[in-house]
């Protein structure tokens, strides 16, 4: 894992190191270990370097080809780079280093862009052909490493990280009001390629670029869900599936330092360590490390227990401390760049420290499962929906009745659900219906009391995909709904503190697999991810292949209520430029704070409000923004 700086010309005009040196010192906490440069006139590449693979100093960056024509900075870790080094070496290549980042790079020469579908890893990396003067520009299948581009006529500029652009005043960014009051009103994040700062975009996942800095780039897709959808499903899915994703932790666990696995008591980070601890053990290494968050308000100790008996595994734990949390807090929002979704972001941030402080550089997680395999609560409805509407209505029946059984859910309450469901998909077929529905959704934002008028204004509906099966709304969550935010931010919080994570359930294959698998092997009674916890049985504890709760890394907010939360939120509100920004409702917030949390009418939604407001309170003065909150009435409102 690393961070890297470019500023290409767009007229060859002598290049600024210095400048792209100043951009990458912003992002030093991706790489501690390494930094070098690279520029000739009309570029200039910066870089910093976490060393994962090969900690001599021959794998430093930027790299320059055997022939001297390629330049690449690369972030990110290819975990196949063994197979193609051979593979490579067959075709006559040599190579002077031991890690990835030469191996991408002569996978380049000599494939192309078509290198792109040999990779098993995660990336964001350019390299600069200094015949051509021209740049080839990648990020991964998913986004799991970051990579942004700000393009003003002059130049092309591309970093690791906003706050390259932002903090450097290399790009005089303004907020993007657009994306800032979705996210006000409807809580979208990373929901598209735009971001929180006028002018500074996310490369596409799964896309590449290539060209110069005369015009803004255009990105051409090198994989998608789309086409894996249209493959058949394995004639032997359970067998295919253990076999992939064992391969894909295998994978993952190379590395020349130290790693560790992020437990909670769910099904997907058990899966990872038990396989982890059995590979270990095979190959002769010592335990594994578990890094636990033990909340006593989400109790999974039994089931952490469990597995930490049978895998051997030695515990790192962290418990709840608000003092601490809010001590990282305005830490956490910096290393962000844009809001997070909740205090979960925050115990996570913490978890990477100490992680760190324990010596881990790598650390597995199980993040990928819920979105590929129908992991959260909701995807049931979208099943027993597709069953009715396919004719299916007795195994729908059964279906329902295992899981309101299970649940102690009214089994009359969820099949009225699926009657709802199924009206509101026949009724997106009706011809204005979706104009009707605009039209509540503007009234729903219009009645949002948190939010000024000012705001309300700068808010316009984006074009909503409705999924209309099960397979659709996986996609959808793994493409905009939930995925991309929770991959900024489990980025964000673990290179923080210089630390890198891997995420088996997001190797390529394991996903295709799982886009090809009907919806049997994701839902069945009261159980998600059906497939993983069959291929599962036998190697993980029971007690976590049958528990049917759905924790991950929860958090409470009320700890922070009685405490710093509320003290900070008041502060807030004294503040001139706030009150004088028009973009709350301060009279409702105000009201929020007087209340009791333990009464108010809606708990979660009153603690996601609180959050929110002091979180983009702290962001924008931070962001520079700072001064613009009492310009907000005089430059924005009267434009609109």
């Amino acid at each position: 894992m690393c961070g890297f700086v470019i500023v290409l010309s767009a007229d060859s005009a002598p290049s600024d190191l210095a400048a792209a040196n100043r951009m990458a010192d912003l992002i030093a906490h991706r790489g501690p270990d390494d930094a070098g440069s690279f520029s000739e006139n009309g570029i200039a590449m910066a870089f910093r370097r976490l060393a994962i693979f090969d900690l001599a100093d021959s794998s430093h960056q930027p790299m320059v080809s055997a022939d001297g024509r390629y330049v690449i900075v690369f972030n990110g870790a290819i975990y196949n780079f063994p197979e193609l080094r051979s593979e490579l070496e067959a075709l006559g290549h040599t190579f002077r280093t031991s890690g990835d980042t030469e191996v991408l790079l002569t996978a380049y020469v000599e494939w192309g862009s078509e290198c792109l579908r040999r990779l098993n890893g995660m990336w964001a990396f350019a390299i600069y052909d200094r015949t051509t003067r021209r740049i080839f520009v990648s990020r991964d299948r998913f986004g799991v490493k970051p990579i942004f581009w700000h393009h003003d006529g002059r130049a092309l500029a591309i970093t690791s990280e906003i706050k390259a652009l932002r903090d450097s005043e290399y790009a005089r960014s303004a907020p993007n009001w657009e994306v800032i009051a979705r996210y006000l009103l409807e809580d979208h994040l990373d929901s598209s390629n735009s971001t929180f700062y006028a002018g500074i975009h996310r490369v596409p996942a799964g896309c590449f670029f290539e060209g110069d800095a005369r015009s803004p780039p255009v990105f051409r897709r090198y994989w998608s869900l789309e086409d894996v959808m249209e493959e058949d499903e394995p004639s032997a899915p359970i067998e295919e599936f253990r076999a992939l994703f064992g391969d894909a932790v295998r994978l993952r666990m190379r590395a020349d330092v130290p790693i560790g696995v992020m437990l909670s008591g769910g099904l997907d980070s058990t899966s990872v360590i038990s396989s982890v601890a059995e590979q270990s053990a095979t190959l002769g290494a010592g335990p594994v490390t578990a890094l636990c968050y033990l909340d006593p308000h989400f109790d999974e100790s039994p089931q952490i227990a469990a597995t930490l008996e049978q895998t051997r595994a030695s515990q790192l734990a962290m418990h709840p401390d608000y003092e601490r949390l809010w001590d990282a807090f305005e830490r956490h929002v910096w290393h962000q760049d844009e809001p997070a979704h909740s205090m979960t972001s925050l115990v996570i941030f913490e978890l990477m420290r100490i992680a760190r402080a324990h010596g881990l550089k790598v650390m597995l997680s199980g993040q990928g499962a819920d979105e590929t395999l129908a992991g959260y609560p909701q995807f049931f409805l979208d099943y027993w929906t597709d069953l009715v509407a396919s004719g299916q209505l007795v195994l729908a029946q059964r279906e329902m009745t295992a899981f309101a059984s299970c649940h102690g859910r009214p089994l009359k309450a969820l099949r009225g659900a699926v009657g709802n469901r199924l009206l509101s998909r026949l009724k997106q077929l009706v011809p204005g219906y979706r104009t009707l529905s605009g039209a509540r959704r503007r009234a729903a934002i219009q009645n949002d009391p948190w939010i000024s008028d000012d705001v309300k204004r700068q808010w316009h509906p984006g074009r909503e995909r409705y999924p209309r099966t099960l397979r659709e709304s996986l996609r959808l969550s793994v493409e905009r709904a939930a995925l991309p935010l929770y991959l900024r931010v489990e980025d964000r919080n673990s290179m923080a503190h210089a630390v890198e994570v891997r995420m088996p359930f997001l190797d390529h294959r394991l996903v295709s697999l799982a886009f090809r698998l009907r919806s049997r092997w994701k839902l069945s009674g009261p159980y998600t991810k059906a497939v993983l916890r069959t291929a599962m049985e036998d190697k993980i504890p029971e007690v976590v292949r049958t528990h049917v709760q759905k924790l991950g890394f929860p958090s409470t907010t009320n700890g922070w209520f009685m405490g710093k939360l509320r003290e900070y939120c008041r502060d807030a509100l004294s503040s001139r430029a706030l009150r004088e920004s028009d973009i709350w409702n301060l009279a409702e917030v105000e009201r929020s704070l007087e209340l009791d949390p333990d009464r108010a009418p809606d708990r979660e939604e009153h603690g996601r409000n609180l959050f929110r407001f002091a979180q983009f309170h702290m962001w924008l003065q931070l962001s520079r923004f700072g001064i613009l909150l009492g310009a907000f009435r005089l430059v924005i409102a009267p434009a609109l």
